[in-house]
Protein backbone atom coordinates (compact mmCIF):
# COMPACT_ATOMS: atom_id res chain seq x y z
CA UNK A 1 0.00 0.00 0.00
CA UNK A 2 2.82 2.41 0.87
CA UNK A 3 4.53 1.62 -2.43
CA UNK A 4 1.33 2.31 -4.36
CA UNK A 5 0.82 5.60 -2.51
CA UNK A 6 4.38 6.72 -3.31
CA UNK A 7 3.85 5.93 -7.00
CA UNK A 8 0.55 7.84 -7.02
CA UNK A 9 2.27 10.92 -5.60
CA UNK A 10 5.11 10.68 -8.14
CA UNK A 11 2.57 10.30 -10.96
CA UNK A 12 0.66 13.39 -9.77
CA UNK A 13 3.88 15.42 -9.68
CA UNK A 14 4.71 14.35 -13.24
CA UNK A 15 1.25 15.17 -14.62
CA UNK A 16 1.30 18.53 -12.83
CA UNK A 17 4.65 19.37 -14.43
CA UNK A 18 3.13 18.85 -17.90
CA UNK A 19 0.22 21.24 -17.49
CA UNK A 20 1.49 23.82 -15.01
CA UNK A 21 4.69 25.83 -15.48
CA UNK A 22 2.64 28.97 -14.93
CA UNK A 23 0.69 29.95 -11.85
CA UNK A 24 -0.51 33.32 -10.59
CA UNK A 25 -1.18 33.51 -6.85
CA UNK A 26 -3.02 36.62 -5.53
CA UNK A 27 -1.13 38.64 -2.88
CA UNK A 28 -2.66 40.91 -0.24
CA UNK A 29 -1.44 43.31 2.41
CA UNK A 30 -1.49 41.48 5.72
CA UNK A 31 -2.04 44.79 7.48
CA UNK A 32 -5.56 44.97 6.07
CA UNK A 33 -6.49 41.27 6.22
CA UNK A 34 -4.88 39.84 9.37
CA UNK A 35 -3.47 43.01 11.00
CA UNK A 36 0.13 41.97 10.28
CA UNK A 37 2.84 44.04 8.50
CA UNK A 38 3.52 41.31 5.93
CA UNK A 39 2.28 40.26 2.49
CA UNK A 40 0.07 37.19 2.48
CA UNK A 41 -1.13 34.51 0.05
CA UNK A 42 -3.89 31.92 0.30
CA UNK A 43 -2.46 28.42 0.65
CA UNK A 44 -4.57 25.26 0.74
CA UNK A 45 -3.11 22.48 2.88
CA UNK A 46 -4.20 18.87 3.34
CA UNK A 47 -6.90 16.56 1.99
CA UNK A 48 -9.58 17.87 2.02
CA UNK A 49 -7.88 21.29 1.80
CA UNK A 50 -7.82 23.78 4.67
CA UNK A 51 -7.08 27.40 3.70
CA UNK A 52 -4.39 29.38 5.54
CA UNK A 53 -3.31 32.99 4.92
CA UNK A 54 0.47 32.61 4.98
CA UNK A 55 3.08 35.37 4.92
CA UNK A 56 5.49 35.10 1.99
CA UNK A 57 9.12 35.68 2.93
CA UNK A 58 12.08 35.70 0.54
CA UNK A 59 14.62 35.62 3.39
CA UNK A 60 13.39 32.29 4.80
CA UNK A 61 13.39 28.80 3.35
CA UNK A 62 11.09 26.31 5.03
CA UNK A 63 7.36 26.86 5.35
CA UNK A 64 5.74 26.49 8.76
CA UNK A 65 2.17 26.70 9.94
CA UNK A 66 0.44 26.60 13.36
CA UNK A 67 -1.08 23.17 13.96
CA UNK A 68 -3.91 22.15 16.27
CA UNK A 69 -2.73 22.03 19.87
CA UNK A 70 0.00 24.63 19.31
CA UNK A 71 0.81 26.60 22.47
CA UNK A 72 0.97 30.35 21.88
CA UNK A 73 -0.42 30.19 18.33
CA UNK A 74 -3.41 32.08 16.95
CA UNK A 75 -6.92 30.63 16.88
CA UNK A 76 -6.59 29.79 13.17
CA UNK A 77 -4.68 26.50 13.01
CA UNK A 78 -4.26 23.54 10.66
CA UNK A 79 -6.10 20.44 11.92
CA UNK A 80 -3.79 17.58 11.01
CA UNK A 81 -6.30 14.93 12.13
CA UNK A 82 -8.70 16.00 9.36
CA UNK A 83 -6.15 15.52 6.55
CA UNK A 84 -5.81 12.04 5.06
CA UNK A 85 -2.49 12.90 3.41
CA UNK A 86 -0.69 14.35 6.46
CA UNK A 87 2.30 12.59 8.00
CA UNK A 88 5.15 13.48 10.36
CA UNK A 89 8.73 12.95 9.23
CA UNK A 90 11.01 10.80 11.36
CA UNK A 91 14.41 11.61 12.80
CA UNK A 92 16.23 9.75 10.04
CA UNK A 93 14.57 11.63 7.17
CA UNK A 94 17.03 13.51 4.97
CA UNK A 95 15.06 16.73 5.44
CA UNK A 96 15.66 16.59 9.20
CA UNK A 97 19.26 17.65 8.58
CA UNK A 98 18.08 20.75 6.69
CA UNK A 99 16.18 22.47 9.54
CA UNK A 100 17.67 24.57 12.38
CA UNK A 101 18.58 22.76 15.60
CA UNK A 102 16.92 19.38 14.87
CA UNK A 103 16.27 16.97 17.72
CA UNK A 104 14.44 13.66 18.03
CA UNK A 105 11.29 13.24 20.08
CA UNK A 106 9.01 10.17 19.94
CA UNK A 107 10.67 9.27 16.60
CA UNK A 108 9.61 12.65 15.11
CA UNK A 109 12.01 15.28 13.77
CA UNK A 110 11.67 18.38 15.96
CA UNK A 111 13.16 21.78 15.07
CA UNK A 112 13.67 25.02 16.99
CA UNK A 113 14.42 28.45 15.56
CA UNK A 114 13.97 32.17 16.07
CA UNK A 115 11.95 34.53 13.88
CA UNK A 116 12.44 38.21 14.68
CA UNK A 117 12.12 38.50 18.44
CA UNK A 118 10.08 35.28 18.69
CA UNK A 119 10.95 31.61 18.95
CA UNK A 120 9.14 28.65 17.40
CA UNK A 121 9.25 24.88 17.77
CA UNK A 122 7.50 22.19 15.76
CA UNK A 123 7.55 18.83 14.01
CA UNK A 124 8.83 18.44 10.47
CA UNK A 125 5.85 17.19 8.45
CA UNK A 126 4.48 16.53 4.97
CA UNK A 127 1.18 17.11 3.24
CA UNK A 128 -0.34 18.25 -0.04
CA UNK A 129 -0.09 22.00 -0.58
CA UNK A 130 -1.89 23.94 -3.31
CA UNK A 131 -1.06 27.42 -4.62
CA UNK A 132 -3.65 28.70 -7.08
CA UNK A 133 -4.72 25.49 -8.90
CA UNK A 134 -1.44 23.55 -8.70
CA UNK A 135 -1.34 20.71 -6.13
CA UNK A 136 2.08 19.96 -4.65
CA UNK A 137 1.99 16.52 -2.98
CA UNK A 138 4.34 15.56 -0.12
CA UNK A 139 5.37 19.16 0.58
CA UNK A 140 7.72 19.38 3.58
CA UNK A 141 6.95 22.04 6.21
CA UNK A 142 7.14 22.71 9.92
CA UNK A 143 4.01 21.93 11.94
CA UNK A 144 4.26 24.40 14.84
CA UNK A 145 3.69 23.09 18.36
CA UNK A 146 4.82 26.13 20.37
CA UNK A 147 5.56 29.81 19.79
CA UNK A 148 6.68 32.66 22.04
CA UNK A 149 6.69 36.35 21.12
CA UNK A 150 4.55 38.48 18.84
CA UNK A 151 6.47 38.58 15.55
CA UNK A 152 5.37 35.16 14.27
CA UNK A 153 2.92 35.41 11.30
CA UNK A 154 -0.46 34.32 12.64
CA UNK A 155 -1.30 31.69 10.02
CA UNK A 156 2.19 30.62 9.05
CA UNK A 157 5.00 31.49 6.67
CA UNK A 158 5.83 30.45 3.11
CA UNK A 159 9.60 30.50 2.50
CA UNK A 160 10.70 31.72 -0.94
CA UNK A 161 14.45 31.56 -0.31
CA UNK A 162 17.08 29.52 -2.13
CA UNK A 163 17.48 26.77 0.49
CA UNK A 164 16.62 23.08 -0.02
CA UNK A 165 13.27 23.28 1.82
CA UNK A 166 12.03 26.48 0.15
CA UNK A 167 9.04 26.63 -2.17
CA UNK A 168 11.33 27.14 -5.19
CA UNK A 169 13.47 24.10 -4.35
CA UNK A 170 10.57 21.77 -3.58
CA UNK A 171 8.74 22.74 -6.80
CA UNK A 172 11.73 22.87 -9.13
CA UNK A 173 10.14 20.22 -11.37
CA UNK A 174 7.04 22.40 -11.64
CA UNK A 175 8.19 26.04 -11.68
CA UNK A 176 11.87 25.69 -12.69
CA UNK A 177 12.97 27.86 -9.72
CA UNK A 178 11.39 30.91 -11.36
CA UNK A 179 9.15 33.49 -9.70
CA UNK A 180 8.33 37.19 -9.58
CA UNK A 181 5.95 39.23 -7.46
CA UNK A 182 4.06 42.50 -7.59
CA UNK A 183 3.26 43.83 -4.13
CA UNK A 184 -0.01 45.72 -3.51
CA UNK A 185 -0.38 48.93 -1.54
CA UNK A 186 -0.45 48.31 2.21
CA UNK A 187 -3.75 50.24 2.20
CA UNK A 188 -5.37 47.85 -0.27
CA UNK A 189 -8.04 45.63 1.37
CA UNK A 190 -8.04 43.17 -1.55
CA UNK A 191 -5.74 40.52 -3.02
CA UNK A 192 -4.62 42.94 -5.74
CA UNK A 193 -0.97 41.86 -5.89
CA UNK A 194 0.43 38.76 -7.57
CA UNK A 195 3.05 36.05 -7.10
CA UNK A 196 3.90 34.58 -10.51
CA UNK A 197 5.40 31.09 -10.40
CA UNK A 198 7.08 29.41 -13.35
CA UNK A 199 8.91 30.64 -16.48
CA UNK A 200 5.70 31.11 -18.46
CA UNK A 201 3.69 34.31 -18.09
CA UNK A 202 6.53 36.37 -16.60
CA UNK A 203 6.76 40.09 -17.53
CA UNK A 204 8.59 40.69 -20.82
CA UNK A 205 9.50 44.37 -20.71
CA UNK A 206 11.21 44.92 -17.41
CA UNK A 207 14.27 46.62 -15.97
CA UNK A 208 16.36 44.26 -13.93
CA UNK A 209 19.48 43.91 -11.84
CA UNK A 210 21.41 40.71 -11.24
CA UNK A 211 20.60 38.66 -8.14
CA UNK A 212 23.85 37.62 -6.51
CA UNK A 213 24.72 34.55 -4.46
CA UNK A 214 26.67 34.83 -1.24
CA UNK A 215 28.30 31.58 -0.08
CA UNK A 216 28.18 32.74 3.54
CA UNK A 217 24.41 33.25 3.34
CA UNK A 218 23.43 30.97 0.43
CA UNK A 219 19.63 31.06 0.81
CA UNK A 220 19.33 34.86 0.42
CA UNK A 221 18.92 37.04 -2.70
CA UNK A 222 21.64 39.71 -2.82
CA UNK A 223 21.86 42.78 -5.08
CA UNK A 224 24.76 45.13 -5.73
CA UNK A 225 23.51 48.36 -4.15
CA UNK A 226 25.80 51.27 -5.15
CA UNK A 227 23.99 54.29 -3.68
CA UNK A 228 20.80 55.82 -2.32
CA UNK A 229 19.12 58.94 -3.70
CA UNK A 230 16.40 60.94 -1.98
CA UNK A 231 14.79 63.15 -4.60
CA UNK A 232 17.73 64.46 -6.63
CA UNK A 233 20.20 64.29 -3.78
CA UNK A 234 22.55 61.36 -3.29
CA UNK A 235 22.82 60.35 0.35
CA UNK A 236 26.38 60.60 1.66
CA UNK A 237 27.10 56.94 2.44
CA UNK A 238 30.59 55.45 1.96
CA UNK A 239 30.52 52.90 -0.90
CA UNK A 240 32.22 50.40 1.40
CA UNK A 241 29.13 50.38 3.64
CA UNK A 242 26.97 49.18 0.73
CA UNK A 243 29.41 46.92 -1.09
CA UNK A 244 28.61 43.28 -1.77
CA UNK A 245 31.32 41.11 -0.22
CA UNK A 246 30.95 37.31 -0.51
CA UNK A 247 33.99 36.73 1.69
CA UNK A 248 32.40 38.44 4.70
CA UNK A 249 28.69 37.93 3.94
CA UNK A 250 28.07 41.69 3.65
CA UNK A 251 25.67 43.19 1.15
CA UNK A 252 22.04 44.11 0.48
CA UNK A 253 19.26 41.53 0.28
CA UNK A 254 15.67 41.52 -0.97
CA UNK A 255 13.35 40.67 1.93
CA UNK A 256 9.59 40.64 1.40
CA UNK A 257 9.11 40.09 5.14
CA UNK A 258 10.59 43.45 6.18
CA UNK A 259 8.97 46.77 5.26
CA UNK A 260 11.92 49.03 6.13
CA UNK A 261 15.32 49.55 4.55
CA UNK A 262 17.91 48.51 7.14
CA UNK A 263 21.59 49.41 7.00
CA UNK A 264 24.27 48.05 9.34
CA UNK A 265 26.23 50.78 11.07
Amino acid sequence: MLSMLAKDQARLQYLSSLVAGKSVVPVASGRQIVQSPTYIVRVKIGTPPQTMLMAMDTSNDAAWIPCKGCIGCSSKVFNTAKSTTFNTLGCHAAQCKQVPNPTCGRSACIFNMTYGSSSIAGNLSRDTVALATDPIPSYTFGCLQKTTGKTVPQQGLLGLGRGPLSLLSQTQHLYKSTFSYCLPSFRSPNFSGSLRLGPKGQPIRIKYTQLLKNPRRPSLYFVNLIGIRVGRRVVDIPPKALAFNPSTGAGTIFDSGILLFLLDK
